[in-house]
């Protein structure tokens, strides 16, 4: 009796072991694996710095087709893979990859400039011209701002971006500042579907 008790624990013993022995083997398995790219880095794993900011156009200085790029740093004590292929542990002070951000196209219309234009000009047509629509421009300079209604709508139209300068750009407002983003709904967009009661 005593010795089938004993082969039992033993048992009992061996199986924790082979256990114990399959867990922790995945375990380095899976940290070992763990080593990625670092652009694939989570949030919280790497900081980037900001973009520098050209004085006349308020947009990272480098501005390309729409994207700029920025240096992420990744945080002490992670490793992963540059870009070359080697593995690297960083202590927190190099970069480590290079991220993209969405910019904007100016070409040298500030909006600051066009609200104050349409605000006190407006009945004159100078925010159109400045915009680049000279016959509108003209049209309200001869109707004297289309008895001031016109000039409201403009004011309202320019104060909240929906026109723009005429080349299709956007305006210069400042990096900080209040900008416009238009939301839009296309056939990518994810639509809740809605539970009926």
């Amino acid at each position: 009796m005593a010795s089938s008790h004993r082969r039992l624990v033993c048992l009992h013993s061996g199986l924790w072991s082979i256990l114990f022995y399959c867990v922790y083997s995945h375990l380095k398995l899976v940290l070992a694996e763990e080593v990625d790219n670092c652009e694939n880095l989570r949030l919280g794993q790497y900081l980037c710095k900001d973009p520098k900011i050209d004085e006349s156009t308020q947009e990272p200085e480098n501005c390309r087709d729409m994207a700029a790029w920025v240096e992420c740093l990744p945080a002490p004590n992670i490793s992963c893979r540059l870009s070359n292929g080697t593995e690297f542990k960083f202590s927190g002070d190099e970069v480590g990859f290079n991220k993209t951000i969405p910019c904007r196209n100016v070409s040298g219309y500030s909006y600051k400039v066009a609200v104050a234009l349409s605000l006190f000009l407006g009945w004159l047509g100078a925010d159109r011209f400045y915009l680049g629509y000279p016959a509108l421009g003209l049209l309200k300079f001869c109707t004297v701002g289309f008895c001031g209604i016109g000039t409201l709508i403009d004011f309202i139209l320019i104060a909240m971006q929906i026109v723009g300068p005429a080349d299709g750009s956007n305006y210069i407002v400042d990096y900080y500042g209040a900008r416009l983003t238009r939301l839009s709904i296309t056939n990518e967009t994810y639509r809740k579907p809605h539970l009926s009661l």
